[in-house]
C-alpha cells in the first residue's frame, strides 16, 4: 500500500503542473484545493467529498483524483466544504462559489468556462446533486459524475445521517424531504448530464432507492445519463486503488467525458423559447432528437444551441401555466443569448386562456423588452431593466404557432391563425423584429405530426428545424 501511494504521489507530481490553495470563507474553515494539469483539455471538475455532512473523506473521495484527472488534461478543484451544522446553505454555498470561481478564472486557468463539471462522493454526491438541480443558472455545472450518491433525503431509505445533518429541523417536513431528494428535482433539458457509478452490494447507501431513483428520472427526463452498477466494492471506495473495478471505471468515465460534446468559447449562442412543440412533447430523448438539437446539428460548431422549452405553457401571465413563472426563462436569460427564438401561443388559444386574450400582446412585449431592454422608450426604462446581464442587442426571432390540424385540448387553430398571429406580426412590426411563419410553412405537413395533431413526430421537428437553421443562415 506504501509504495502504491508513493507511486500515485509521483504520477501526480508529473501530470500536474501548479498546486494551490483558495480560501472561500474570510476565516478559511471552507477551502478549494486546485491541481492544474500541465496540458490543459480545458475541461475542469469540481470534487464535492462525502462524509455523510458530519466529516470530510476527501482524501480517496478527493485529492487522490487528481493525478488522473490532470494526465487527462482535466483542471481539478476540490471543495473543502464546511458542515451544515443546522444551515445548509454553508456546504451549497461553499461548492457554489468554487463553481464560480472556476468560471470566472477560466481564462487564466486555460479552461473553458462552459465545460465545467461537479463530481460528487455519497453525502457529497448529494450536495453535487443539489447543485445540479436546484442552484441558479450560474453555478450550475455543465455535467455531474456522482459516485454511490446519497439522492433521497428520507432516511428509512438514505443514509440516515446524511440525511439528519443536511435537513437538520426540516426532516420533520415533507416538503423540505420531498424537494431536497434531488430525484424530484430534475428536470427536462435544464439538468445537466449525469454519470452515475455505484456498487450493487453497498449497504450504507441503498443503490436502487438513491443513485438507481436519479437515473430513472434522467432517462424519463429524456436527459442524458449513463449508469455503471459493479457487482462488488461496497461504499466509499472513491479513487482508492483497493477498488477492484477501478481500471475498469477510470476507463468507461474516461470515454464518457472525451464524448462530451463542449461548446465553443466564441460559440454563437441560441435560445430556443418555447412550449411543448420546442420540449418535445412526444419524442423519446427529446433533449438530443428535438428541434433544438436538430437545429445544432443543422448550425454545427459555431453555434450553442440551448433547448428551453416547456410543456403546456402560455405566453400570457395569465394563462393556466405561463412560460415566464418557469425556471427556464430564468435560465434562458442567464444563457444570455445571441439569438432567441420564441414559439409560443399554442396553448393560449384555449378557451379558458384566450379569455384572457387583451393581455397576449403585452405580456409577448413584456418577454421581449425584458430580454432587449434597449427596446424600451427611454421614458420606461426606470425600475424595469432585466436583473440579468444581457447583451446589448440579441437578435429576436418570433415563430408563429404550426397550425393545430385537430383541436385536442380544446387548442383552436381560428384562434390562432385569426387572432394571436396577428398580434405577433403587430408587435414584431413595433419592434423592428423577424417573424418565421410556421403556420403558412408547415401548412403542407400535416403528415409529420403525432396523432393528436398538435405535436410534430420526428420528421416534423427535423421540418421545424431546417426552417429555422434556414433564417439563422439567411438562406
Amino acid at each position: 500500500m506504501v509504495f502504491s501511494l508513493l507511486l500515485l504521489s509521483m504520477a501526480v507530481q508529473a501530470q500536474t503542473a501548479r498546486q494551490f490553495t483558495i480560501d472561500l470563507t474570510e476565516d478559511g474553515k471552507a477551502q478549494m484545493v486546485c491541481f492544474l494539469p500541465e496540458q490543459s483539455s480545458g475541461k475542469a471538475i469540481v470534487g464535492v467529498p462525502g462524509g455523510g455532512y458530519s466529516v470530510l473523506s476527501n482524501t480517496h473521495e478527493g485529492t487522490q483524483a487528481s493525478g488522473w484527472l490532470n494526465q487527462q488534461g482535466i483542471a481539478y478543484f476540490v471543495v473543502n466544504y464546511r458542515m451544515p451544522e443546522g444551515d445548509r446553505t454553508k456546504p451549497v454555498g461553499d461548492v457554489e462559489k468554487g463553481i464560480r470561481i472556476v468560471r470566472d478564472s477560466a481564462a487564466v486557468w486555460g479552461i473553458n468556462p462552459h465545460d465545467v463539471g461537479i463530481m460528487g462522493f455519497s453525502a457529497g454526491g448529494h450536495l453535487a446533486s443539489v447543485i445540479s438541480t436546484l442552484s441558479p443558472y450560474e453555478v450550475r455545472p455543465d455535467f455531474t459524475i456522482l459516485f454511490y450518491p446519497v439522492i433521497s433525503m428520507d432516511e428509512k431509505v438514505s443514509h440516515m445521517w446524511s440525511c439528519r445533518n443536511f435537513l437538520g429541523e426540516d426532516q420533520k417536513n415533507p416538503e423540505m424531504v420531498r424537494k431536497y431528494s434531488t430525484m424530484n428535482a430534475v428536470q427536462r433539458h435544464l439538468t445537466p448530464p449525469a454519470i452515475i457509478i455505484m456498487s450493487s452490494d453497498d449497504n450504507l447507501v441503498p443503490p436502487v432507492t438513491n443513485g438507481v431513483e436519479y437515473y430513472r428520472a434522467m432517462r424519463n427526463a429524456g436527459n442524458e445519463c449513463a449508469l455503471m452498477l459493479y457487482p462488488s466494492g461496497g461504499h466509499g471506495y472513491g479513487f482508492g486503488p483497493w477498488f477492484s473495478y477501478r481500471d475498469e471505471m477510470l476507463s468507461t468515465l474516461g470515454k464518457w467525458l472525451k464524448a462530451r460534446q463542449v461548446p465553443k468559447t466564441d460559440a454563437i449562442r441560441v435560445a430556443c423559447i418555447g412550449n411543448s412543440i420546442t420540449d418535445g412533447h412526444g419524442i423519446d430523448l427529446a433533449p438530443q432528437r428535438g428541434y433544438p438539437a436538430q437545429l445544432q446539428r443543422m448550425l454545427g460548431k459555431d453555434y450553442w444551441v440551448k433547448n428551453f422549452g416547456v410543456s403546456a405553457r402560455t405566453m400570457m401571465n395569465k394563462g393556466d401555466y405561463p412560460y415566464m413563472n418557469e425556471t427556464a426563462w430564468k435560465d434562458a436569460l442567464a444563457f444570455q443569448p445571441d439569438i432567441v427564438v420564441i414559439k409560443l401561443g399554442t396553448n393560449d388559444s384555449k378557451p379558458y386562456n384566450w379569455k384572457y386574450g387583451d393581455t397576449f400582446k403585452g405580456d409577448l412585449e413584456q418577454m421581449i423588452t425584458t430580454l432587449r431592454p434597449d427596446l424600451l422608450k427611454p421614458a420606461k426604462k426606470k425600475g424595469k431593466k432585466s436583473k440579468v446581464a444581457q447583451p446589448a442587442k440579441p437578435r429576436i426571432i418570433l415563430c408563429t404557432p404550426i397550425p393545430a390540424f385537430k383541436s385536442t385540448w380544446d387548442i383552436s387553430d381560428e384562434v390562432i391563425k385569426n387572432e394571436i398571429i396577428p398580434i405577433q406580426q403587430e408587435v414584431a412590426a413595433k419592434y423592428g423584429l423577424e417573424v418565421i411563419d410556421l403556420h403558412t410553412l408547415y401548412a403542407n405537413d400535416g403528415d409529420k405530426m403525432l396523432d393528436d395533431g398538435i405535436h410534430p413526430d420526428e420528421k416534423g421537428v427535423r421540418r421545424i428545424a431546417e426552417i429555422v437553421a434556414g433564417t439563422l443562415k439567411g438562406n
